[in-house]
């Protein structure tokens, strides 16, 4: 598949000559290299931005599922955001897995303390392969806690249906619970179309005034994995990198669809997207030595 880069040089961030912004991801690591950190830092490194991590969790998986967790203590994940805001400050971030109810405030607590922006919600409750990653209490205090700090929330359909508290199941259902997520304190809303039962997959966002949709024929494919890490990844690289969020939403489903389009199929499960097809890169000048 060809892509337009005459396209990617008009959609690049419109920031002022900076050193390479950086976007920090707040997430549990996948052994497999699909989803979590890897495929956050391969995404921020596709769009030209500078990674940073802070780890929340150790898992042992691969593409067929979930074999072991361990949580990284809380004061270690707290410290590792710490030290990274004092050197490395990012210009935009998102959190994935965050497995706790105690981490999760954690979190909510660090955003405010450090005052960082441009915050991605990726409300990650259950893998690919339908292993559990959030505990089921901790669930409330994802709602409650981290959406009213979000600069975007961005669930799937079943994970978009515990927020709200409704059934999504549809179109209209994706609407009402857009709006739901930012009547709850998000200044937006990205609920994920890909489980509906149709042969387009729609994408809307919702921020408080406009309505955006983006349609893509259904890829028939079971190479999935990870694909909600590495959208919310990118968008966190588009706003770190000076777009509009509409901007960096767009650009983040465009490169989801080509990752899955070219799947490399490895694995005997779900297996990863393609983290090397092309995105618009951020433009920054060389720092000075």
């Amino acid at each position: 598949m060809q892509y337009d880069h005459e396209r990617i040089g008009s959609r690049m961030s419109r920031v002022s000559p900076r050193q390479i912004p950086i976007a920090l991801t707040i997430a549990g690591s996948d052994s497999g290299g699909g989803a979590g950190i890897q495929a956050d830092l391969k995404t921020f490194h596709a769009f030209g931005v500078f990674g940073t991590s802070a780890i929340t969790a150790i898992t042992a998986q691969n593409t067929v599922g979930v074999f072991a967790v361990h949580a990284v203590p809380v004061d270690v994940v707290r410290e590792q955001i710490r030290v990274l805001v004092d050197d490395l400050r990012p210009d935009a971030l998102k959190s994935g897995m965050l497995a706790t109810a105690e981490l999760v405030r954690a979190i909510a607590q660090a955003i405010q303390e450090h005052e960082l922006e441009s915050y991605v919600l990726d409300p990650v409750m259950v893998a690919s392969s339908g292993d559990r990653l959030l505990d089921q209490d901790a669930e409330s205090a994802v709602a409650e806690a981290l959406v009213p700090l979000a600069t975007v929330v961005t669930p799937n359909l079943h994970e978009a249906g515990i927020l709200t508290r409704r059934k999504v199941v549809a179109l209209e259902d994706m609407r009402a619970a857009a709006r739901a997520l930012v009547d709850m304190g998000a200044r937006a809303a990205l609920v994920k179309g890909g489980h509906l039962e149709e042969d387009e997959v729609i994408d809307l966002l919702w921020d408080g005034s406009e309505e955006r949709l983006w349609r893509h024929p259904r890829i028939r494919t079971r190479n999935i994995h990870g694909t909600g890490c590495t959208l919310s990844s990118a968008i966190a690289a588009g706003l770190a990198a000076g777009r509009s969020l509409a901007e960096a939403v767009g650009d983040a489903v465009d490169f989801v669809h080509r990752a899955i389009a070219q799947a490399p199929g490895l694995g005997h499960g779900h297996g990863p997207v393609n983290h090397l097809v092309s995105a618009p890169r951020a433009v920054y000048a060389e720092a000075e030595s």
